[in-house]
């Protein structure tokens, strides 16, 4: 071929060879978007938030994954991990220091451990493939108390707990993409989403406030200070502890002289007008029109409201109550689950645990026939039965936490240990 040919013919290669690399592309695209979950910000019925993570709805991007509860142990600075077929630990393995959640990712290919390193400069994340239930290499991350991610996917949300901050991430490197200050909220740790997605309501545990966050325009909207009961529950060291069979009686009220709350697990009503709140000193559930930005109610639970859960019907909220209103509560504590009926915002059923115990965070079997919380003055996970309140424990690390659930139902994961939409 001739110089003169040949450079006649070159631009029409070049021309076909980034063609074919643009098709290529765009093939390898949309096989990537058929796998995804699709990144819609909207409930799939926009009448219920959760009408996406019911039992029978598992994605196709799950196809696969072990079945297993992974349990953060704060104090051992490792992981338990739980084959629920078999009742079992199978495995225990070191992560950073100091596990507090285990976060499924928006697109659930990962499953994030939260290393806050309190007091430290070593926060780190490290990522669980959850096929193998294998550890990856953790990544350097400042203070990642818990983790959430935006409704489209687009960010990972890194709560900053003590730098009172909402660091937005690319959700596969951890490369900071900008940040939310909220001086307002010293203690931020949990949240949750509009059913719209355009903002979200983070609780700030150590002023008894949550925060109003404008994702859309990346600001603070405002502060609401929660009201404390008039009454709440008692806590009696040493009183004795529900024994299997028996009516759970949480205790005895006192009159409420504290003026602020600890506000911890945030969720929203299935139609999306309410938000609940679980309160450690108000030993209840504050209720807040999220529009509005108000406080319109309240119910009393039992001791050291904690963690809040959804029923994969999206008819029940189960309270996970610590047991105690110290941060660093007693062992075998006046500890339980409160069911409360989504519809009519009434307790409908009570579960101790038998002996006492402390239950703290978890979430529900992907049939909702479980519901796994850790105990976290105790050292053990518990497992209750959705329909009789039956609890069963395992032994685990030191100080367990966040521990989740895999595989859950759902399009997308909004973070924490698995708030699925």
């Amino acid at each position: 071929m001739n110089s003169t040919m040949k450079t006649r013919l070159e631009p029409l290669a070049d021309a076909l060879a980034a063609r074919l690399l643009l098709a290529g592309s765009m093939l390898a695209f949309g096989l990537a978007q058929a796998a995804a979950p699709a990144a819609s910000a909207p409930a799939a019925d926009a009448r219920n938030v959760y009408s996406s993570s019911t039992a029978d709805k598992l994605s196709a991007a799950v196809a696969g994954d072990l079945q297993r509860i992974y349990v953060p142990n704060l104090r051992s600075g490792d992981v338990s991990v739980i084959d629920p077929a078999t009742m079992k630990v199978v495995d225990r393995f070191k992560v950073g220091i100091g596990p507090q959640h285990i976060v499924p990712s928006w697109d659930l290919r990962t499953l994030w451990v939260t290393n806050n390193a309190e007091n430290t400069s070593k926060g780190s994340l490290t990522p669980i493939d959850p096929r193998s239930g294998k550890p990856g290499k953790p990544i350097a991350v400042d203070d990642p108390y818990n983790m959430y991610a935006t409704p489209d996917g687009k960010s990972a949300i890194v709560v900053a707990e003590a730098r009172k901050r909402l660091d937005f991430r690319d959700p596969q490197t951890m490369a900071l993409q900008y940040s939310i200050d909220t001086p307002g909220c010293p203690g931020i740790n949990h949240a949750d989403f509009a059913i719209d997605g355009k903002f979200a309501i983070f609780t700030c545990e150590f002023s008894g406030t949550v925060a109003k966050i404008d994702l859309e325009g990346r600001k603070v909207l405002g502060y609401l200070k929660l009201e404390m009961p008039k009454t709440r529950i008692k806590e009696a060291p040493g009183a004795p502890r529900a024994q299997a069979g028996a009516v759970w009686e949480p205790g005895e009220s006192e009159i409420c002289t504290v003026t602020k709350g600890m506000p911890q697990d945030i969720r929203i009503s299935p139609d999306g007008k309410r938000f609940y709140v679980a309160d450690m000193m108000a030993d209840g559930v504050h209720i807040i029109d999220g529009d509005a930005f108000k406080q319109v109610g309240f119910i009393p639970t039992s001791i050291g409201a904690h963690g809040l859960y959804p029923s994969r019907d999206g008819k029940r909220l189960f309270v996970a109550n610590r047991g105690s209103h110290k941060i660093h509560g007693s062992r075998l504590g006046n500890g339980g689950v409160t069911v409360i009926d989504f519809a009519t915002e009434k307790v409908v059923a009570r579960w101790p645990v038998p002996g006492g115990g402390s239950p703290d965070m978890g979430n529900v079997s992907a049939d909702g026939k479980w519901l796994w919380l850790a105990a976290r003055y105790d050292d053990v996970v518990y497992r209750f039965d959705t329909s009789s309140g039956d609890v069963t424990q395992l032994k685990v690390g030191s100080e367990p936490h966040g521990l989740t659930v895999w595989p859950q139902p759902g399009r997308y994961s909004l973070g924490h240990t698995g708030n699925m939409r």
